[in-house]
């Protein structure tokens, strides 16, 4: 079972009577039937809740392996850096993320002391960016083969990513993905759970959460 640890929820979101909210297998009854409708309408699946036509951009970069992802969602430009203006904004330059102050007075305050507005960051290590690539490729391809990325970034696979593959087994158990060698592969079941195996690969997520079971974040 994937455990993870959730955000605090927003005020408006604890104001939700969680009795009235549609339960883990209604949520996930109701995006299998959007995707049927949708795809029967003629709509390609990307992935998680994005959909294009086929002869979109988005659709084609995903049949050639160049689909990636950020902030915005779905993307055809691979690792572009992104600038966040705004509240709580969040951006992207290289290996680096910064998020901005979370309220308008101290948002223009920091402005008008004539500093950026950002409240807090992280520079990604090599690890992080190496995971970073391999949660990219499950999100995006619905298949990774961990050895070449591995290689790439110098270190051994087997070792890396050892937690991982224990994590998996149960994954796989349930017919969620297949794994054979280095690769993982995510099954049309396992697709609806994307975000949850893409989890698996998150140390950061893993040596910190506590808790929720993965069915909440569904």
């Amino acid at each position: 079972m994937i455990r993870v640890k959730l955000r605090r929820p927003f005020k408006p979101q604890r104001q939700i009577v969680a009795a009235e909210l549609p339960s883990p297998d209604e949520k996930l009854a109701i995006l299998a039937l959007a995707i049927d409708k949708l795809t029967h309408a003629g709509y390609v699946h990307i992935g998680m809740d994005h959909f294009a036509k086929p002869q979109d951009e988005l659709a084609v970069a995903q049949r050639e392996g160049r689909l990636t992802r950020n902030f915005q969602g779905s993307s055809t430009r691979p690792d572009t850096d992104l600038v966040a203006f705004g509240v709580s904004a969040i951006g992207k330059i290289g290996a680096t993320y910064m998020q901005n102050a979370k309220t308008l007075d101290d948002y223009y305050a920091r402005l008008d002391a004539g500093a950026l507005p950002v409240i807090r960051g992280i520079a990604l290590d090599r690890d992080d960016r190496l995971r970073r690539e391999v949660i990219q490729k499950l999100m995006c391809d619905f298949e990774v083969d961990l050895e070449p990325l591995a290689a790439r970034h110098a270190v051994d696979p087997d070792r890396c990513f050892e937690a991982e593959r224990a994590a998996l087994a149960p994954l796989e158990a349930d017919g969620l993905v297949r794994t054979s060698g280095h690769r993982v592969e995510v099954t049309p079941s396992g697709r609806l759970l994307v975000r949850n195996i893409a989890m698996t690969f998150d140390r950061r997520l893993r040596e910190s959460r506590e808790g929720a079971r993965y069915s909440r974040v569904i």
